[in-house]
């Protein structure tokens, strides 16, 4: 600046504050010490500016963020301790929130925004979503050892008619989905017991109170001795998960690196 602009947008800036910033008193200027505070405070605005690019760019380079997961409780416990241990060692900065509520919810979350991604039983509404294929599982009759079914090979879904069965809630898409599948067997199943915890349901089929039909992958996760896994016949009924998004909505640095990671 030149020297009268200078003085003039100095004298604005004492005339907005309504404070003198400098001793004109002497040959040399100095700061007032309202100047002085003025100067301090300043200089701490421009820094947090200034700070403004750098955190702008640890965003880009995926260095800093947070994820919000919606996770049902039974994939949370297959998979997300896998996710987890991948993006912090590829992004030790990134933080991930894990939500855990049943399917059915999970896309609610999604669509409303309180969680960023969620990983749901397919098919899903691609109206609403994008839809990433995430993994697949052939699903198996849980039994007790002792139960007659327990000796076959294979279980049509059809000799399950007279069983007891033992689900997830209503709030999950497994409850729906066991219960359609009995139907196009022909029977509508006898429920006994639900529950929101897949380990619950796996001592209540230790206990002989009823069978379950759950993805093959849980029972390497579970240590109950009395529980015993037999195949269905053909047609293999599948469980298949994907990772939703809200269609259209901004999605960060942090977000758009681990959604590559799947």
């Amino acid at each position: 600046l030149s020297q009268p602009s200078f003085s003039k947008a100095v004298k604005k800036l004492e005339e907005e504050l309504n404070i003198e910033l400098f001793d004109r008193s002497t040959r040399h200027l100095r700061l007032t010490d309202a100047g002085q505070l003025v100067y301090q405070q300043a200089q701490k605005a421009l820094d947090s500016l200034s700070e403004i690019t750098n955190l702008l760019d640890d965003l880009k380079n995926v260095a800093s963020g947070e994820i919000k997961i919606g996770i049902p409780p039974l994939i949370g416990r297959l998979f997300f301790p896998n996710i987890a241990r991948t993006v912090q060692e590829k992004y030790p900065n990134v933080s991930l929130h894990l939500v855990e509520r049943g399917a059915k919810l999970i896309g609610q979350l999604v669509e409303s925004g309180q969680v960023d991604l969620g990983i749901v039983v397919l098919p899903a509404d691609t109206s609403k979503f994008n839809v990433q294929p995430f993994i697949s599982d052939e699903f198996v009759l849980y039994v007790h050892k002792k139960h007659p079914l327990a000796l076959k090979s294979t279980v049509d879904i059809s000799e399950l008619n007279e069983e007891k069965f033992i689900l997830f809630s209503d709030e999950f898409t497994l409850h729906d989905y066991i219960k359609n599948v009995c139907i196009e067997a022909g029977f509508i199943p006898e429920v006994s017991y639900q529950s929101s915890q897949w380990d619950l349901i796996i001592e209540l089929v230790s206990s002989e109170f009823g069978v379950t039909l759950l993805p093959k992958s849980i029972y390497s996760k579970q240590n109950n001795p009395n529980v015993q896994i037999v195949p269905l016949a053909a047609p293999t009924l599948l469980w298949r998960l994907g990772i939703i998004t809200k269609k259209e909505a901004y999605h960060s640095f942090a977000l758009r690196e681990v959604l590559k990671m799947f």
